[in-house]
């Protein structure tokens, strides 16, 4: 009996994860989305592919398998001249092949099948005996193809580019036999794109690992220009929990630029260069600029795609599969698309037990440009500004490279380099996602940095300090911390942390604590919204022409400008909170003094002046007050749209400097006029324990408050009447006095009494071990300290309790 031939072109909806070694990766992980998830809504483009053996059928009806060994027998890649000259001989070989008819044919009947629309062409690299090998990049993908001979052509060009010099480089370094490599081809239908936007999303934090996220950037037109790093996209981060729930949880929104967009060209048979004249790039209109590509129920629908489709290839791996898709929406029925979808390889792999931070040590150095940071490392070297991959002998190891952009060409300069620097591209661009398996410092769309670093100058790359990279002028002293953190000691005392940027936060939530029990707005409203609550509900009294101009730049594309202050709060908020989701995360309310608020954009037409705003008008006293209440209103606003819309209801809120249980009454009443009632969606809220009438009138605060934050800092300068900022009596500040440690005694003792929780914020357990021998003796119930100290603090407390029990 006859064997039956192999097919040499399948539907995709016929191919799956078991295919892989037929169709490659791409092709049947599209098959897969179609026939599993298509159920479950998620819309994936049909099409068709070439198999594996259509490849090994075009090779021996062409006779071509003895040339190519001719050609690539023998031949060492490091060699850049006899790399480029393999390549150029084995595609011509394969350009100058025909199809075989029989292929030739069923590719034609496929197209016909389909309708014979304008398709992507996309190549999927493939070993059969390696069906996890991974051949991402390597291979060229042709867009806007339209007609029968324009697809035979692009197939053509398909076959050719599985011997582009980075295949062949990549093939060589990794250790595949070139022989043992097939090349299928994915023919798809275009999703028109061109007409309105796409972009990549990460089912998982690429900079941190952090699961629970899905980071997802956009851009106009074609998605090549996101890949390619040739646009710095619109950025969002979506919380996965509570989007699963039904819960609309966009807990950070960042604008792009979004400078140009590929669109569709004329279409042509000439595919011979990587821009192909099928496609062009043009402008994208200011206004368009301004404002995001996507609504935020379009990135929550993609966003709750992305986490089925992990969830579907979890339950296939028998793992958790944190993923890597490419999306579109289509300009003519405004539906959105899944074009490919593959495992992420990087920060899924991270080992979690190991806690490694790059810190920059104390510097005055000159600040030269900033971008996208990628990771968290910091490397120095020479800069060496390289305009095309074809400069790589003016490259030397451990040099940064300084560049427009990236694509596949320059991966061996980046294995050469220390860390890379670009003018274009986003978190999901080339250069990030090389950068990110190279283990190699990169900041990405930094604008001018070409213009601003000079060609062979020494700079330092940080990318410690937060999602904005930056590059200093000369060689900066920095250190790397590593802390294990495998096996660490339960504790009866909750060991909290105290964070105040909600850009540090997916990174700090992966140190080992119980929580946060101290997240500060100071930080969103100084660094992230830099502008006075007043300017904006009054921007009418703002005199200053200069400032009113710089708060008219922050606010352009918000109708009220009074929502950009409640967005970029929410999304503060909403991050802190996500990132440390179930565990509890208190936040404290604003606690600028006069002075401090002042210092903000329209800040000195709303802010008296006071002698000693220390013990002035801050904290809770603000609130209420006719000069602010509308204000405190804001901070309320998004606090419930945290709680609310996000689904983020592990936040409690906090009350700093509040002085009398009647002022509390007062803030309580405020905080309801905005829809906070506390009980209500079992809202807690806590009192800072920070002036001596808290600790005094502890009971009547506990009846109306559900927990206290001892303020170590305040509470030491007002019950022994100095002022903290003052060096003559600095000397004097001491939280172990015997007078502090009594008021402390009392407030945890009155709180118990009370049923209520109570824990302290500030350094003191850390730096003192007495002390905090003495808050645990005394069954503190917690104790939230700086990030750097919660390692070391929870491995003494421990000790401390273990003594405690014996």
């Amino acid at each position: 009996m006859n064997a039956v031939p192999p097919a040499l072109v399948l539907p995709l909806e016929a191919v799956g994860l078991e295919a892989i070694g037929e169709v490659g990766g791409k092709n049947a992980s599209l098959g897969e989305m179609i026939r599993e998830l298509t159920a479950e809504g998620v819309r994936v483009p049909g099409g068709f592919a070439t198999t594996a053996a259509a490849y090994r059928h075009l090779i021996r009806s062409g006779a071509l398998q003895d040339q190519l060994h001719t050609i690539l027998d023998g031949l060492d890649s490091r060699n850049i001249a006899r790399l480029q000259a393999a390549g150029a001989a084995a595609r011509a070989l394969l350009l100058a092949a025909p199809l075989p008819p029989d292929l030739e044919q069923a590719i034609l009947a496929a197209y016909r099948n389909l309708g014979c629309p304008a398709v992507a062409v996309r190549s999927s690299a493939t070993a059969e005996d390696l069906p996890d090998a991974s051949f991402a990049g390597q291979q060229e993908t042709y867009l806007n193809v339209c007609g029968e001979a324009e697809l035979l052509a692009a197939c053509r060009r398909c076959y050719a580019s599985l011997f582009t010099d980075r295949a062949i480089s990549y093939r060589q370094l990794n250790g595949f036999d070139h022989f043992e490599v097939a090349l299928s081809i994915g023919v798809q239908r275009m999703v028109r794109s061109d007409l309105a936007c796409s972009g990549v999303m990460f089912s998982i934090d690429t900079e941190t690992g952090f699961r629970n996220a899905v980071l997802l950037t956009a851009a106009y037109g074609l998605g090549e220009t996101v890949v390619q790093g040739a646009v710095n996209p619109d950025e969002l981060l979506i919380f996965k929990p509570t989007l699963e729930q039904g819960f609309a949880p966009i807990i950070s929104k960042r604008l792009g630029s979004k400078a140009i967009r590929m669109v569709y060209g004329e279409a042509t048979s000439d595919y011979s260069s990587a821009g192909h004249s099928a496609t062009h790039n043009e402008p994208v209109p200011e206004a368009d600029r301004r404002r995001f590509a996507l609504t935020d129920a379009e990135a929550l629908q993609l966003a709750r795609w992305a986490c089925r489709i992990e969830t579907h290839y979890s339950g296939r791996r028998g793992q958790p599969t944190p993923m890597d898709i490419e999306w579109a929406k289509d300009g003519t029925s405004g539906e959105l698309f899944i074009l490919q979808a593959r495992p992420e390889t990087v920060e899924s792999r991270r080992n979690t037990s190991v806690l490694r931070s790059w810190h920059l040590e104390p510097h005055s150095a000159e600040l030269l440009c900033s971008g996208r940071a990628i990771g968290a490392s910091v490397s120095s070297g020479r800069a060496r500004i390289i305009r095309d991959p074809s400069e790589i002998q003016r490259f030397q190891s451990g040099d940064l490279l300084v560049t427009e952009r990236t694509d596949p060409d320059w991966e061996p300069i980046l294995k050469r380099a220390s860390g890379v620097i670009t003018n274009q591209g986003g978190r999901t661009c080339h250069a990030a996602i090389i950068a990110r398996e190279m283990g190699i410092t990169a900041i990405v769309g930094a604008g001018d940095a070409t213009e601003r670093i000079a060609d062979g100058e020494l700079i330092t790359a940080s990318c410690c300090e937060g999602d904005e990279g930056h590059v200093y002028r000369g060689a900066l002293s920095f250190r790397l911390d590593e802390q294990d953190v495998g096996a660490l000691p339960a504790t009866r005392t909750q060991i909290l942390m105290n964070v105040g940027n909600p850009e540090e936060a997916f990174n700090l939530a992966a140190i080992p604590c119980d929580g946060v029990g101290l997240a500060r707005l100071e930080f969103i409203i100084a660094n992230h919204i830099r502008v006075h609550p007043m300017a904006l509900l009054a921007p009418e009294r703002v005199k200053d022409p200069a400032e009113r101009h710089a708060i008219a730049e922050l606010t352009a594309g918000y109708a009220d400008p009074a929502e950009y202050y409640v967005d970029l709060l929410a999304q503060g908020m909403g991050r802190i909170a996500a990132a440390f989701h179930p565990r509890p995360v208190i936040l404290r309310f604003s606690d600028f003094k006069s002075n401090e608020y002042a210092k903000l954009l329209g800040g000195r037409d709303f802010e008296p002046h006071e002698d000693n705003p220390m013990i002035g008008w801050r904290g809770a006293s603000r609130y209420y007050a006719e000069g602010f209440r509308e204000a405190f209103g804001l901070e309320c606003r998004a606090l419930k749209r945290v709680r609310e819309a996000m689904g983020l209801t592990n936040v409690i809120p906090m009350v700093p400097f509040c002085r009398t249980p009647e002022e509390g009454d007062r803030v309580l009443g405020e905080m309801a006029r905005h829809g906070l009632v506390r009980g209500d969606n079992d809202l807690q809220v806590y009192v800072m324990c920070e002036l001596p009438s808290n600790v005094i009138g502890a009971e009547a605060f506990a009846e109306r408050f559900d927990g206290f934050s001892i303020g170590s800092n305040d509470l030491t300068q007002l019950t022994l009447g100095l002022d903290r900022d003052s060096a003559l009596v600095a000397e004097l500040f001491d939280e172990r006095h015997p007078t502090v440690m009594e008021m402390i005694r009392l407030a945890i003792q009155t709180a118990k009494r009370c049923g209520r929780k109570i824990g302290i914020c500030g350094q003191a357990p850390s730096d003192h071990p007495e002390f905090a021998a003495f808050l645990v003796g005394e069954g503190i119930d917690s104790i939230s300290l700086n990030p750097d100290a919660v390692i070391s603090t929870r491995l003494s407390v421990a000790a401390l309790e273990a003594q405690a029990r014996q």
